[in-house]
């Protein structure tokens, strides 16, 4: 059974056509990574696969792990385990980064019905995580993200996925910004939380983080449809060429 199965996904947002027929089946141990120009719909999907409000979905079915996404609120995703890494990763004044962690873990052993993480054990999980995807541990004691370069902001963020441990991790263009130090940072944190029990999207533009976390398929997402799908060499045809190739064969 695939862990995400989206069957003729169709969205608008404010009236305009979006999506127009997303089929994609992503399986356990598998890094899908979508690529395509702006306006394509990329980060629709990621929002609409994640719950978020705003999106009118007109057909189509999508389901995590059998059961139908759509009867989940965006809490409920959550806590099953899907995780979006934004593009534009938000503030939270006054939430240092181990409180936020420490409820978030707790919704979701609540969720499988477990007890509270006990102190010592969250300590612990916090320090391993903090050394996988090398952040500072003076960060986890600010609040969440605020005064934080991009760079930070990012490996923030996988810092987080590593704690929670999510089934299906999303990542919504978690290159913009990033020089190739931190780049290199939050794809290893990635390529080191990739096993054969979860899955990864990966949404970008560009060709150069899939030199450091090498995906299993990739996918052309364009004007709301999914026009082509390969390997990396799938990739490296984008970064010489440009879209214009697959622009003019999908208006065909």
């Amino acid at each position: 059974m695939a862990l995400l199965k989206i069957e003729n996904l169709s969205a608008n947002v404010n009236g305009n056509k979006i999506l127009k027929g997303i089929n994609l089946e992503v399986n356990a141990g598998e890094i899908h990574a979508i690529m395509g120009p702006n306006g394509s719909g990329k980060s629709t999907l990621a929002n609409v696969l994640t719950g978020k409000e705003g999106y009118d979905i007109t057909g189509g079915t999508i389901e995590f792990m059998g059961k139908n996404l759509f009867d989940m609120s965006a809490e409920e995703r959550a806590r099953e385990g899907i995780f979006l890494a934004f593009q534009y990763p938000v503030e939270i004044p006054g939430v240092s980064n181990a409180n936020f962690m420490k409820t978030a873990i707790n919704e979701k052993r609540k969720h499988k019905g477990l007890p509270p993480i006990d102190a010592m054990e969250f300590l612990q999980l916090m320090t391993e995580k903090a050394k996988l995807v090398e952040i500072d541990r003076k960060f986890l004691n600010r609040s969440v993200n605020e005064g934080f370069s991009g760079g930070e902001k990012k490996r923030n963020e996988v810092f987080q996925m590593a704690m929670l441990e999510p089934t299906l991790a999303i990542l919504d263009e978690t290159d913009s910004g990033l020089d190739i130090d931190a780049l290199k940072i939050v794809a290893n944190g990635v390529n080191k939380l990739s096993k054969a029990t979860n899955a990864f999207v990966v949404i970008t533009h560009y060709q150069r983080l899939l030199d450091y976390i090498i995906p299993d398929f990739v996918h052309v997402l364009y004007n709301g449809r999914i026009v082509k799908t390969g390997n990396k060499n799938l990739a490296l045809e984008l970064e010489e060429k440009g879209y214009d190739e697959i622009k003019q064969n999908a208006n065909l």
